[in-house]
């Protein structure tokens, strides 16, 4: 092997590395593995599951890809030593053609599978470009998180056979997971974005009150799940409440010292409990 092809070839992997971070890489792989495992559920067939996998995939690949494109002068300012344009191991432009290229992608893909879902799964993509581009430092930084959490399961149901309308309970409890993913994605940066002069919703809450709200968006989003489907209340939605109501209230008691620490575990059980309520939700369909 080339001498040159052994130093470059450290890297590119470093680059690639990067570019995959860039990405916001765990909650890019979370919402893909959820939209593709509610594909499943919901019998959209094995190939179309592939689409709405890629489709999701690259825009969410081109959402995160923009924030840190968009976001690579604030970032530089306050030392965001996380970011890899901060790192110095890929550049805003490189960062700006990937996520056009994945825009591109995500719109081929989505609407390969039909006008219904595309649009549907197209303004899952748009909500988060419209919270790039300005709405996160606005107090209507909560709106584009409802609105593409809400889109992302009914884009998804709308690509199985026949175009079937998701019911009014899997978009509420995907809105309300979009609302609280924000409140706590957001938390960990109010500082630095204070400093920048991003001020949103969670900004303008305080961290505590951002928990509390989060808290009871996924407690909402539990409620809906279990109670929405006709039939009432089915044994794994009742094994669902008897634990997400325990964690709802240790979360909504992070303002207090004795249960600070424990208040991010419950919120995060609460999400796990709310996922899979999606998915069984989702399995009821056909």
């Amino acid at each position: 092997m080339p001498a040159d092809d052994v130093g470059a070839r450290p890297g590119a992997l470093r680059t690639a590395a990067a570019m995959a971070l860039a990405t916001h890489l765990g909650p890019t792989l979370a919402v893909t593995t959820v939209a593709t495992l509610l594909a499943v559920t919901a019998d959209v067939g094995p190939a179309r599951t592939v689409l709405v996998a890629v489709a999701v995939l690259a825009g969410q690949a081109s959402i995160g890809w923009s924030n840190d494109w968009l976001d690579a002068d604030r970032d530089a300012a306050v030392a965001r030593a996380d970011k890899p344009t901060v790192q110095g191991l890929v550049t805003p432009a490189r960062l700006r053609t990937c996520a056009l290229v994945a825009v591109v992608l995500a719109v081929v893909t989505s609407l390969a599978l039909g006008p219904a879902p595309g649009v549907l799964l197209l303004g899952v993509v748009a909500g988060g470009w419209a919270y790039n581009a300005g709405l996160k430092r606005t107090a209507a930084s909560l709106l584009p998180y409802l609105v593409a959490f809400g889109l992302l399961p009914a884009g998804v149901v709308a690509a199985a056979p026949g175009t079937p309308v998701a019911p009014w309970w899997l978009v509420a409890a995907g809105a309300l997971l979009g609302g609280a993913a924000h409140l706590a994605n957001v938390a960990p940066d109010l500082e630095d974005d204070a400093a920048t002069g991003v001020r949103g919703l969670p900004h303008r809450l305080g961290a505590t009150a951002s928990a509390l709200v989060a808290a009871g968006l996924l407690g909402a989003a539990s409620l809906v799940l279990v109670l929405g489907p006709a039939g009432g209340p089915s044994t794994v939605g009742w094994l669902a409440l008897v634990v997400a109501v325990p964690a709802l209230v240790v979360a909504g008691l992070a303002g207090t010292e004795r249960f600070r620490s424990a208040a991010f575990p419950a919120v995060m059980l609460l999400t796990v409990v709310d996922v899979v309520l999606l998915l069984v939700g989702g399995g009821s369909l056909g």
